[in-house]
């Protein structure tokens, strides 16, 4: 009786939430369809809350009793099938195979596999629901969704018909579905598969990793491993996660007896988006009311204070300033790969710059710190589940996704990684070739991955060997950067020097810093350290990285005519222009960053001028000053100690902004010294 209330209850809840006519639409597709089946598959949307309440029996059978769930509504469907006459070839009611396809899950803690806490239920056969960024996948390959058996005592009755149907079940492997050792019920004969019968589905294994994994390991360059849980995707969820991404996943938890690992049967997955970011905090609310009748004072105080207990407050300001920039410029899966901002630095403080890059990495969710002995981008490996599969794994950057990469010293890493580096700086997109005859397969393969994440990296130019290499320049304000290949540094978004023994970063402060941090770490030193919390950035950066900006007439006009005029003084009859064409994309994106830091939805022609003087600078830096000469300092040309000088800073930069307007007007479009060509 109870199984026959929980029938009743499933045609009820099928009639009422569209499923029953779902069904009979998927039916008609089977019977006019030409071709013979021996399993019929369809797919059921279950809504657990609703099943409850229309019936609390059918719903805890649902949630904790899966497989005898769909056993109801496989009887349900089939008297439907024979009652209605949807499906005449149809026989038996072990040919029909129901997959129940869950919408959510209860949101309490029984319901929820969180990859960090132990014990674990693997042997419940139940649905659970966890979270995870795929670190690895297979490609895609078949596994046997059904099969028909006959009996091989031909004058057995059973050696006709559909009587034995067997089915993937999850946690099944391939040999439970198909075997040689099944004997017939009624003689005792061994079974024989009818293989023009067989049903293939495809099949895909991704690996996933908690979320809380990932940042643990945040500014730590160690090698280690990640302990990864293995989901099998089937049939229609085949290709719905991509490496990178977080999901949240629904399925049954089984034991590989084969390889002795848990693993997860998906039923349903959800990308997971980004959380809405938190207000910032009122004490950065209050800065930026007193630094409202300026576009340049938010920005200056912002990259004075940060990182104060990594440095002494005013002490590596210009690239405090571009890593806060890089910073905004990192994706919740929302902004074009076009967005991000590559850095490389020239240091001969790599202590310190080291300590600046790893502490900034962490207040953004996708921060990866890459281990030198690990790999930047996916690799390839044969599948430990032998299912002639091939594995990707993911590597730093793919990991990134939506963050930074910072990939340490840049001369560490070998010629190879460097030209593959190259390649995926200018494309943002790297492409995995996978050779067939090695991994078993029969043809070649390629998989392409959009790179979505900002690279940093460094260069150490007080080692010995870059001491001994170096050369005089001849162009006034160039960097020797031989050892590194000329295409690799200007792929990279911005070259920063950053020399501590100049003027814009005196020793004796940053001394002072280290020794009294050495004596008690977790001292806050500073006024700045207490009245603006590491917290407190973290809040800033998600709430302004969110934030759709747009530029205004006056400032697309001046980045145009700027880019146009760079790239014409900087062109020669001989090899060309030595402006990239990712040159105007990352002016764009060093303005919008601008904006995006100081809070605003416009782009106004105070931020292209920022963005020009930073580029302006890493141009000299890679190829020596031109007629727009602009000073190594021109961002913060003063030590900001109070309001006064934050003023001589505005009337600094507003003398700049005349320059590269007359700049523009000589060089520019419509100007005489442009060809029409031009």
């Amino acid at each position: 009786m109870s199984n026959l209330k929980m029938k009743e209850a499933a045609l009820i809840y099928l009639d009422r939430s569209g499923g029953l006519q779902k069904f009979i639409d998927d039916c008609k597709y089977y019977n006019d369809s030409k071709q013979s089946y021996a399993v019929y598959r369809f797919n059921i949307l279950i809504n657990p809350s609703d099943v409850v309440e229309l019936d609390a029996e059918l719903g805890n059978h649902i949630l904790h009793q899966p497989l005898k769930a769909a056993q109801v509504f496989q009887s349900v469907c089939f008297i439907a099938v024979k009652t209605l006459s949807l499906i005449g070839q149809l026989q038996t009611e072990t040919q029909i195979n129901i997959v129940l396809k869950l919408t959510h899950l209860p949101p309490l803690p029984s319901y929820g596999l969180d990859l960090c806490d132990f014990p674990r239920d693997y042997t419940s056969q139940r649905f659970y629901m966890m979270q995870g960024i795929v670190i690895a996948m297979t490609t895609v390959t078949k596994y046997t969704q059904g099969a028909r058996f006959l009996c091989s005592d031909e004058a057995c009755p059973l050696s006709k018909g559909f009587q034995y149907i067997r089915v993937h079940v999850p946690g099944a492997t391939e040999s439970a579905t198909i075997r040689s050792d099944f004997l017939c019920n009624l003689c005792a004969s061994s079974l024989q598969e009818d293989r023009k019968f067989r049903v293939l589905g495809d099949k895909q294994i991704v690996e996933i990793i908690t979320t809380k994994a990932l940042q643990a390991f945040q500014g730590n360059n160690q090698t280690f491993r990640f302990q990864s849980l293995t989901i099998f995707l089937r049939d229609e969820s085949v290709n719905k996660m991509n490496i990178g991404n977080e999901y949240k996943i629904i399925g049954i938890p089984t034991c590989v007896k084969t390889s002795q690992t848990v693993c997860i049967e998906a039923n349903s997955i959800t990308f997971c988006n980004s959380k809405v970011p938190s207000e910032i905090s009122n004490n950065f609310r209050c800065l930026l009311s007193l630094t409202s009748s300026s576009c340049w004072k938010f920005t200056a105080v912002l990259a004075n204070i940060f990182a104060s207990q990594i440095v002494p407050p005013g002490t590596y300001n210009l690239l405090k300033l571009c890593l806060l920039m890089s910073l905004v410029q990192t994706s919740d899966h929302k902004k074009e790969l076009e967005d991000c901002l590559d850095i490389l630095i020239i240091t001969s403080d790599t202590l310190l710059v080291k300590r600046l890059l790893n502490f900034s990495i962490n207040l953004v969710p996708r921060g990866v710190c890459h281990p030198v002995s690990t790999e930047i981008f996916p690799t390839l490996s044969r599948n430990k589940y032998g299912t002639g599969a091939v594995s990707i794994q993911a590597g730093s950057a793919l990991l990134a996704k939506g963050g930074v990469c910072f990939i340490g010293d840049l001369a560490s890493h070998k010629k190879d990684k460097l030209e593959q580096l190259q390649s995926v700086l200018e494309s943002r997109s790297i492409t995995v070739y996978i050779p067939g005859k090695k991994f078993g397969g029969d043809i070649d393969q390629q998989m392409t991955f959009p790179v979505q994440c900002s690279f940093w990296s460094f260069l150490d130019m007080d080692s010995s060997s870059r001491r001994t290499a170096q050369k005089n320049n001849a162009l006034i304000g160039q960097m020797d950067c031989s050892l590194i290949p000329a295409n690799l540094v200007e792929a990279f978004g911005l070259l920063i020097n950053c020399n501590e023994s100049s003027a814009c970063h005196p020793l004796l402060p940053t001394v002072q810093h280290t020794l009294k941090k050495a004596i008690d770490p977790e001292r806050l030193l500073y006024v700045a350290s207490k009245q603006f919390r590491t917290e407190d950035f973290e809040k800033l950066l998600a709430f302004a990285k969110n934030l759709n900006v747009e530029f205004s007439l006056e400032a697309e006009r001046m980045i145009h005519g700027y880019y146009l005029a760079s790239r014409r003084i900087r062109t020669d009859s001989i090899y060309g222009s030595k402006l990239s064409a990712s040159a105007l994309r990352y002016l764009v994106s060093l303005s919008e960053a601008h904006a995006r830091l100081n809070l605003r939805n416009k782009v106004l022609k105070e931020d292209v001028l920022i963005a020009a003087l930073l580029f302006e600078t890493s141009l000299t830096l890679k190829y020596g000053a031109t007629v727009f000469c602009v000073a190594p300092n021109a961002v913060f040309p003063f030590d900001l100690y109070d309001e006064e000088y934050l003023e001589q800073r505005d009337l600094y930069l507003t003398q700049c902004q005349q320059q590269l307007e007359q700049f523009i007007a000589t060089y520019g479009p419509g100007t005489a010294i442009f060809s029409s060509d031009e």
